[in-house]
């Protein structure tokens, strides 16, 4: 923990406020803030990386360090046996070279027994949906023409999406990766670690709702992950300027002195300690050190000590004083108005004081909270990621980074080296723009009733996005090329990346000089520290070397329009943008980065330019995952999917019905959004380099609620039928008959065959399917109407939807009960339509059964579909009770609908001529 507060006041033509940041006392009189600089490409990576979409055959594999290690062991065996350490030494050698050689990882594609049926199958399936639609189309229902036609749009419009979620999934594959080659190739013994350094990016936005606790343990697993120490630098975000958050993130770096060595010197996994301590397993299981259980006591004391610190600070934090808060050091806390305060950061880990108990240094921790100010758009988590992404640029500038919310964690102490496997391969890394990696996710309820897990997204869909462009980006758990991130286009040339499309013809060659002026910066630089001058520089010298330049060079270096255009007025930040492969200028003045740090989290900063339109996180969306996904994609980058068999990330699960419902809501908001916006898949990016089943894939994500509207028609319509008497389709022929069975065959072919190559459970996969039609009747539809109010009226209702679930964690009081109740209404409704069909089946007799069983048939599939909805209104408790004005709303909604149709029936045939009645003796 810092030991002393120093304040400035920092002039400008932005509102740059008091800096508060902390520092070590031995890190006096501005110590050089400069790490070790990461080497350059040209040595770390080198000729001897992976091909990509070969295959490695040949050599052995390697599972894990165990194996290695029994490897070297029999190797000095050997030696022992012939007396020969020299010679054997020299084929150790050849050995070693030959396998750092090998590639980092490679594509495990699809067994063609498996994936080549599924394709046939798919095929078929289309070929079948053709003609079953053709068959409707030309066979209407005459005495039920509007039934009939509604049903008719509804299959089309499931067909379409069928189409657009199936294809994408035409080319699957898994990717492996291989650590213990990684580590040969750029962890010898003896030289420098040539691994890439990684900024990790934990963004908070409220720590009263999302628990410190939480946040915590997503740090502390990222200070003990298995990477260089000097390496990782862990950057947390908070949103709120909370004192809360400063406190728990100072508390975290004094445990973590302890935790972090004690992950280390056992190889403990997960390095989360609240999930550590709770896991179901025997701790001592593959333990051999004696020591091992007095440690592991002692650890768990301290972690229940550093539990009761954080809830005592939770408590204290609930009621805020009418003086606002107050620093350990008696100074007002600068962010005691959430809307209006300065920006702030402390560094916490990292210095050279800053050691753990064994004396070793602990990857760096800075705390980060922008400055917002009324007047000013802050953009949520897209602008808070944004801001991160240019601290972290003036203060480490890793070439990669890697982000996760504050309520994950690393699972996988090894995550990150299985990220580098793809990056820093010589050949990928030129088109590569991020790696996702799957989520997963912790507390499940019972048997993952409402499809949590989301495993048919993560597991069948993904994979096949991977055998295309890539997976999509999902918000979390992720590692990026901070160069796609600074929004260049993809260019495969030695020249490498290149302006944003729209720049101007010159932006090529002004980056070029840019290049030179700050390569010349660091000769002068380097000059001037051999002859004994002062070894920092600052604002003042930038523009003395500026001044060399006559005005004409002056307009294509660093103070051009078009990079201030770009990026923004900060010539250290778009310094770092134009180092490929990171670290930082030398002799930079520690001072000088601190000032510049905040300035560039300044509330105008983004002011005309293009951060959050082309650059970093994508603004326009709630789901601003998906567009800046989509923007890289577009831009030619590719992506990969990893999946190591030890999940890399874990989190919180959705923890009843209503969250779930506010999960589903968010992300249909989002799509609904981009849809409606310019960044918009159907229309946007047709001159990049975005391959089209990629296109479908981002196309089926975005209409993906607008599916809502037919489904609720469709699950209404067995209702109506069965109150009506009347059906969609008309008497079965021999034709009909044999395409309804070999649709109904296909369909069950295709999931059966989906599943057997992805690996998902039919448990999983028909948990999905519910909670698809639970979601669309619901959470979908909701966002649907929310997002054309946004479009027509103008209206934002993101801030009254977006609050988090952790506020309404009883379903009773949810603002936007609302959405419960259209589900509710058709499970009543079709209830109401099978107890009106026997008894209307049984006074007509045996004639009308025939019929019947069809209706029967589709009120049942919709009433199976909508029972873990039905299950979670009936649960028992008080957090999940069920509002009474639901219940009310829905019955009353069906016993009218029911009523209308019964009563007014507009199915039945109009008489046409003169009507006719009975005129007695008087005709």
């Amino acid at each position: 923990m810092a030991s002393n507060i120093m304040g400035s006041s920092i002039a400008g033509s932005h509102s740059r406020n008091e800096l508060h940041f902390c520092h070590d006392s031995n890190e006096e009189n501005g110590g050089d803030y400069n790490e070790r600089q990461w080497h350059s490409s040209d040595r770390a990576f080198s000729s001897s990386g992976s091909v990509a979409g070969k295959d490695f055959e040949g050599g052995k594999e390697f599972n894990a360090n165990t194996e290695w290690t029994e490897r070297e062991e029999k190797w000095e065996l050997n030696r022992e046996n012939r007396g020969d350490a020299k010679v054997d030494k020299v084929g150790e050698d050849e050995y070693l070279l030959s396998e750092a050689r090998q590639p980092l990882w490679r594509i495990v594609p699809i067994p063609s027994s498996l994936i080549n049926p599924y394709r046939i199958v798919i095929v078929l399936r289309l070929i079948i949906l053709i003609f079953f639609i053709h068959f409707r189309i030309l066979t209407p229902v005459n005495d039920a023409l509007a039934l009939w036609l509604l049903s008719v749009i509804c299959e089309i419009w499931f067909s379409l999406f069928w189409v657009l979620e199936q294809f994408p999934k035409w080319f699957p594959i898994i990717h492996e990766t291989y650590l213990d080659r990684l580590s040969i190739r750029f962890e010898r013994e003896g030289e420098p670690n040539l691994l890439a350094p990684v900024d990790v990016f934990v963004s908070t936005a409220d720590p009263l709702k999302e628990p410190p606790i939480t946040t915590a343990n997503a740090v502390l697993s990222v200070l003990s992950v298995d990477y260089p120490v000097e390496k990782i630098n862990c950057y947390v975000s908070d949103d709120s300027a909370s004192l809360l958050l400063f406190d728990t993130l100072s508390e975290t770096s004094e445990f973590a002195r302890q935790w972090v060595p004690f992950c280390k010197k056992y190889n403990i996994e997960p390095r989360a300690p609240e999930f550590y301590f709770s896991q179901k397993v025997d701790p001592l299981k593959d333990m051999v050190q004696p020591t091992f259980v007095k440690e592991r006591r002692s650890m768990k004391r301290e972690y229940e000590e550093f539990k009761v610190k954080l809830n005592a600070l939770v408590a204290k934090a609930q009621k805020k004083p009418q003086e606002g808060w107050i620093m350990q050091d008696g100074t007002p806390w600068p962010g005691n108005n959430t809307n209006d305060h300065p920006g702030m950061i402390q560094i916490y880990l990292g210095s050279a004081g800053a050691l753990d108990v064994e004396s070793e240094q602990l990857p760096r921790l800075v705390y980060v909270s922008r400055e917002k100010r009324p007047g000013y758009q802050d953009h949520t988590k897209a602008g808070a990621m944004n801001a991160l992404v240019r601290v972290s640029a003036v203060l480490t500038n890793a070439p990669f980074v890697m982000n996760i919310d504050c309520d994950h964690y690393i699972n996988n102490s090894k995550a990150i080296r299985e990220a580098m496997c793809f990056f820093m391969d010589s050949q990928l890394r030129k088109e590569l723009g991020f790696v996702q990696f799957p989520q997963r996710f912790d507390g499940i309820v019972g048997n993952d009733r409402y499809a949590t897990h989301d495993v048919v997204f993560y597991d069948i869909n993904m994979k096949g996005l991977n055998g295309i462009q890539g997976p999509v980006y999902v918000g979390t758990g992720c590692v990026f090329n901070r160069q796609a991130l600074y929004g260049y286009d993809l260019q495969v040339c030695n020249e490498g990346p290149r302006m944003t499309r729209g720049d101007s013809e010159n932006s090529m060659s002004e980056k070029k000089s840019a290049r030179g002026f700050f390569s010349g910066l660091h000769t002068s630089k380097k000059k001037k520290m051999e002859k004994g001058s002062r070894s920092k520089f600052d604002h003042q010298e930038i523009e003395e070397e500026l001044e060399e330049y006559d005005d004409l060079e002056k307009s294509s270096l660093i103070s051009d329009k078009s990079f201030v255009k770009q990026f923004g007025q900060s010539p250290l930040f778009i310094a770092s943008t134009l180092m490929e492969d990171g670290g930082l200028l030398e002799g930079v003045n520690t001072q000088l980065l601190i000032k510049e740090a905040i300035h560039v989290i300044n509330c105008g900063y983004e002011q005309k330019t293009k951060w959050g339109k082309e650059i970093g996180w994508i603004y326009g969306s709630v789901t601003e995952d998906i567009l800046t996904g989509f923007k890289m994609h577009c831009r030619g980058w590719k992506s990969i999917y990893c999946m190591p068999k030890r999940a890399a990330f874990k989190g919180y699960a959705p923890r009843n019905l209503a969250d779930r419902l506010h999960q589903l809501l968010k992300r249909a908001l989002g799509s609904t959004e981009i849809l409606l916006s310019g960044n918009c898949p159907l229309w946007y990016g047709y001159s990049g380099n975005l391959k089209w089943l990629e296109r479908l894939a981002y196309t089926n994500t975005i209409i993906s609620p607008f599916t809502s509207i037919p489904l609720v028609a469709y699950c209404a319509i067995p209702a109506v039928c069965l109150l009506t008497g009347k059906f969609i389709i008309p008497i079965v022929s021999n034709v009909a008959s044999i395409l309804l069975m070999a649709l109904l065959i296909s369909i069950i072919l295709t999931s059966i065959l989906e599943l057997r190559w992805s690996g998902v459970g039919i448990q999983d996969w028909w948990r999905y399917e519910q909670i698809w039609v639970i979601g669309g009747v619901s959470s979908h539809l909701f966002a649907v109407f929310l997002g054309l109010i946004k479009l027509v009226a103008g209206l934002d209702s993101n801030q009254a939807i977006m609050a988090n679930a952790a506020d309404n964690n009883e379903l009773g009081q949810f603002k936007w009960t609302t959405i419960l109740i259209p589900p509710t209404t058709l499970v009543i409704l079709n209830i109401v339509g099978i107890v009106a069909g026997i008894s209307d089946a049984i006074n007509n007799g045996y004639a009308s059964w025939g019929p019947f069983f069809g209706k029967l048939f589709l009120a049942i599939w919709v009433i199976m579909h909508l029972h873990p909805f039905l299950k979670g209104l009936m649960e028992k408790g008080k957090q999940n009770r069920t509002p009474t004005i639901i219940v009310l709303w829905s019955i009353l909604l069906a016993s009218v609908f029911s009523l209308i149709w019964i009563r007014i029936d507009p199915f039945l045939p109009k008489q046409i001529g003169p009507i006719l009645k009975q005129c007695g003796v008087q005709c």
